[in-house]
C-alpha cells in the first residue's frame, strides 16, 4: 500500500539562513524532539537556495513538525514565512499547490495544431478533394497532398475513431515528434493546417 507524501516550505530572506537552519533541524535537540513527538519516525529535510522542505508521511505530522521549525525560527529570530501543508499528487506527479502543468497534447492545441493526425490514402485525386472538403466541413484541419490526405484530432481516441472511419492510420502529430525527435527526417507537414480542428 502507498503511503501519502506530505511537506512544508520554509522560505528564508537568505541562503546561508537556510543552511544554518537546516544544520540546527539536522543536528539539534529538537529534531529528538520532534521524533519522540511523531512515535520515533524520522524527519526529512531538504535545503534548495533559502527554502527549505520538510517532509512527513501524515498531514498531522507536517503540521507538529512546522510547530517545531516555527519555535526554532523563533529561537533564532529568523524573519521566514511557513508555508501550508503540501500534499504531493502521485497520479498528476506534482505538489497540490503547484499549478497542473499541461499535457504535451494540450500545449499543442493551444498553439493551434492538432496532437494526432490521421493519414488516409485515397483511391483518386478527385476522392481526395472530396474527402478533403467533407471533410473540412465537418470542421476538420485537412492538408491534401495529391490523393494523400492528413487530417487532425485534438485526441487519441478521436484519431482512432476517425482513422476506423477513414480506414487511415493513427499518428501523433509531426509538430509533437519535431519537437521531441528533431532529427526525425519525415517531419515535414508540422503546424500547417486550416480553419476548424488544428493540424
Amino acid at each position: 500500500m502507498a503511503r501519502d507524501d506530505y511537506r512544508i516550505r520554509v522560505e528564508l530572506p537568505e541562503e546561508e539562513h537556510a543552511a544554518g537552519l537546516l544544520s540546527r533541524l539536522g543536528l539539534g535537540s529538537r529534531v529528538h524532539e520532534l521524533a519522540e513527538e511523531l512515535e520515533g519516525r524520522k524527519l526529512a529535510v531538504s535545503q534548495d537556495g533559502n527554502e527549505l522542505f520538510v517532509y512527513a508521511s501524515s498531514a498531522a505530522e507536517a503540521e507538529r513538525a512546522r510547530a517545531i521549525v516555527e519555535a526554532e525560527l523563533a529561537e533564532e529570530g529568523l524573519q521566514a514565512r511557513t508555508g501550508p501543508v503540501e500534499h504531493w499528487l502521485h497520479d498528476e506527479e506534482r505538489w497540490d499547490d503547484e499549478p497542473k502543468e499541461p499535457s504535451p497534447e494540450e500545449e499543442l492545441l493551444e498553439e493551434g495544431i492538432a496532437p494526432w493526425e490521421v493519414r488516409v490514402e485515397c483511391d483518386s485525386l478527385r476522392q481526395a478533394e472530396e474527402l478533403a472538403a467533407q471533410l473540412e466541413a465537418d470542421g476538420y484541419g485537412v492538408l491534401r497532398r495529391f490523393r494523400y490526405l492528413i487530417v487532425g484530432a485534438e485526441t487519441r481516441e478521436e484519431a482512432e475513431a476517425l482513422a476506423k472511419r477513414l480506414h487511415g492510420e493513427v499518428e501523433p502529430s509531426s509538430a509533437y515528434v519535431w519537437e521531441n525527435v528533431p532529427q526525425n527526417p519525415f517531419v515535414v507537414f508540422g503546424g500547417l493546417g486550416g480553419s476548424g480542428t488544428p493540424l
